[in-house]
């Protein structure tokens, strides 16, 4: 009894193996229908070949290069996760380790001392920019009268410095 053939393939033979020459059953080696059949060229196979790695080759060496770059910063996270434990086997008690938050809690008033102060003068610095900014205007509208002043009155000494009479 022949098993059914899965989706297009011919049916299998006698001894289990499917005969792909096309004939059903033959008196001829299995292998003689494959060899002329199913021949194919060595060029063929290297460009679906080259083909196969130039589609996954980027991806793999990609991937290749990230666990590379992964594997080492595990490296790193490993050395300095082995200091800090070594550095927490150091703490003998806890009164190490309360003395390092009152340390902490005092570095950190300081600090927003510090941030308080450099606010206030920065908002200081920028009052005494906008002042400056103000006087150097105030100096160059003064100046620009000045000018101005200086020009009317030469153009009044000018107008009023004696011109000949023309003669007709």
């Amino acid at each position: 009894m022949r098993e059914p053939c899965p989706a297009g393939l011919p049916p299998r033979g006698g001894d289990g193996k499917r005969d792909l020459a096309g004939g059903g059953l033959s008196d001829t080696s299995p292998d003689e229908g494959l060899i002329e059949d199913l021949t194919i060229e060595d060029k063929a196979v290297e460009q679906l070949a080259e083909g196969l790695l130039s589609h996954y080759l980027p991806d793999l060496q990609r991937s290749k290069q990230a666990l590379q770059e992964l594997t080492q910063n595990q490296v790193v996270l490993l050395d300095t996760l082995e200091q800090e434990i070594s550095k927490f086997k150091e703490c003998h008690s806890m009164l190490d380790i309360n003395a390092l938050f009152t340390e902490a809690k005092h570095y950190h008033a300081k600090l927003v001392n510090i941030r308080k102060e450099m606010l206030m003068l920065h908002e200081k610095t920028s009052k005494l920019k906008k002042r400056a900014l103000k006087l150097q205007q105030k100096r160059q509208k003064e100046e620009l009268e000045r000018e101005q002043q200086r020009e009317k009155e030469f153009e009044r000494e000018k107008q009023l410095t004696a011109k000949p009479a023309k003669r007709t």
